[in-house]
């Protein structure tokens, strides 16, 4: 990953621009697995002003990977250690700078912890393989979103 590229926890003004990200990167790679029920739940969820209130409060952890001032890489956590964003501007795909987002939120969680959970798109599966995740379920569907559980439970390296 690019030493220009900074990973910190999200601020208020950083919401706006990071879930813009996650629905611009949705629509592009995922979108079209989805269809319509899908695609207005993932929509329906990152614009929901429940989740921002829950991200103002300090109950839904969000992070954010910056190429100068610029958000380039999004994830969060929601439940303690359940991924449920993450996504990378499509120009730094295979760069590092997902694994590096996973990598500070699981850094994040109580002193000792490393098992997180996410339910990955099917565009994502390989890139969690790769890192360390395993298959805990069969892949499931729920509001039109497609899914395959999955855990890791070792430390994921930067």
């Amino acid at each position: 990953m690019d030493k220009n590229i900074a990973i910190s926890n999200a601020s208020i003004s950083d919401w706006e621009p990071a879930m813009e990200l996650s629905w611009k990167t949705f629509l592009k790679f995922e979108a079209s697995e989805y269809g319509k029920e899908g695609t207005d739940s993932f929509l329906e969820f990152v614009s929901s002003e429940k989740l921002f209130e829950m991200f103002k409060n300090g109950d839904y952890k969000v992070i954010v990977a910056k190429d100068q001032n610029d958000i380039i890489g999004v994830a969060s956590l929601r439940s303690k250690n359940h991924i449920s964003l993450l996504f990378v501007d499509e120009r730094y795909h295979r760069t590092g700078v997902g694994k590096a987002l996973l990598s500070f939120l699981q850094d994040s969680l109580p002193k000792g912890e490393t098992e997180m959970t996410v339910n990955a798109a099917p565009f994502a599966v390989g890139f969690y393989e790769k890192i360390g995740f395993i298959k805990s379920d069969e892949m499931k569907k729920a509001d039109g979103i497609v899914f395959q559980p999955m855990v890791v439970n070792k430390k994921i390296e930067r």
